[in-house]
């Protein structure tokens, strides 16, 4: 059925890639640092300014940003961590794979955000990380989320790779959660081709996080355990990963943060045009912003009504139109269901995923594009 080539299908998200983010990346080619170099200090920077003046450690993925991250958290076996099913596998998978449980707490059902509520019903005293995810670009409930965390000893972690450059309560994502993680994948809303970061408020968190993405690699003489080598010694006490991001992609991810704000504006543009002409579509609903929020918008999560989220899919793709869907719950998938989690749990994500369609949404869709994928929605619904 979906038999057009890929060049004429118009792709739910994109990057966008200047002449200056290509003359930045070419003039590290030129240069003498490939990777571990300056770039990738001058980007860790930056990316931790616009987080609220937090340390930032890049990585070669928003996944590796979230091992990264528990990893740093001290997140092992025996230790919980509560989070939506409402995401990309990754945000349960990385702590699974350090070997800790995995408990789902169910979204609000208006705008998939992690319930507050539901975390209290699921959570004990062995969480150690509630991990919110700011689901299509608006900031969790942070608020309400660190006072539930703070009265077990857990810590909150934003899986913010929606979010960059978005706030709420007028303070940035990266100042909202103990720690947050960020995703520089092509479709997000700055690129680095691959690439994520993790942002820690207390230095020492920040500090294991650095550690585990270098390898394990200790370089503070003053910790050494072999006190009688060189000036050349470095050593591991706890084993890490090479998740290192190089200074190639991280002089794009520089030239993108300063595009951040331009595309912030035309994300929201796109916003407010479908919500204006789907405000009075029968069979609909348009996304629902929460108060206090000013989000980027990554994703615009049309809900479609009555059973019909699969007829409007297909028929759209085969229209050329590429639409999405974002995301199966988490326990869905064979690797969860096969470990005991069953369907049911989480009635509210369940229902949130029956009828979720994300909409193409990226800074050089053109108004004429919005408009035919608004003629395509309608086309799809008589």
């Amino acid at each position: 059925m979906f038999s057009r080539a890929a060049s004429d299908v118009l792709p739910y998200g994109r990057q966008s890639i200047s002449e200056e983010d290509i003359a930045a990346v070419v003039e590290i080619l030129r240069g003498d640092w490939l990777t571990t170099g300056p770039a990738v200090t001058a980007f860790e920077q930056a990316v931790g300014q616009l987080a609220g003046g937090h340390r930032a450690i890049s990585t070669t993925s928003g996944t590796s940003a979230l091992h990264t991250a528990y990893a740093g958290m001290g997140v092992g076996p025996g230790d919980e961590v509560v989070t939506t099913p409402m995401t990309f596998v990754a945000t349960a998978s990385t702590a699974s794979i350090l070997g800790a449980t995995v408990l789902f707490a169910d979204v609000d059902q208006d705008t998939a955000l992690l319930d507050p509520a539901a975390v209290e019903v699921v959570m004990t005293e062995r969480t150690k990380v509630v991990a919110a995810v700011d689901y299509a670009g608006q900031p969790a409930d942070y608020a309400a989320l660190q006072p539930i965390a703070d009265r077990v000893g857990a810590l909150t972690l934003a899986d913010a790779a929606h979010s960059i450059g978005g706030t709420a309560g007028g303070r940035p994502v990266g100042d909202l959660a103990d720690v947050t993680t960020f995703s520089f994948f092509p479709t997000k809303n700055l690129t680095t081709g691959e690439g994520g970061a993790v942002v820690a408020k207390d230095p020492g968190i920040a500090q294991r996080a650095h550690e585990f993405h270098f390898i394990g690699l200790v370089r503070d003489s003053d910790r050494f355990r072999l006190t009688d080598e060189g000036p050349w010694h470095q050593e591991v006490h706890e084993l890490g990963l090479n998740y290192r991001l190089t200074d190639i992609a991280s002089a794009l991810g520089l030239a993108q943060l300063r595009r951040l704000a331009d595309f912030k504006r035309r994300r929201a543009e796109i916003v407010a045009r479908y919500d204006a002409a789907f405000a009075a579509l029968d069979g609909v609903r348009t996304p629902v912003q929460r108060d206090g929020v000013d989000p980027v918008w990554h994703l615009y999560p049309l809900r479609v009504l009555d059973g019909r989220r699969r007829q409007v899919f297909e028929r759209m793709r085969a229209d050329g139109i590429g639409v999405q869907v974002n995301y199966i719950p988490v326990y869905w998938h064979p690797v969860y269901a096969d470990a005991g989690y069953r369907r049911g749990m989480c009635p509210n994500a369940e229902a949130f995923y029956a009828e979720e369609l994300s909409l193409p949404l990226f800074p050089d869709l053109t108004d004429d594009q919005v408009d035919q994928v608004v003629d395509s929605v309608v086309t799809a619904l008589r």
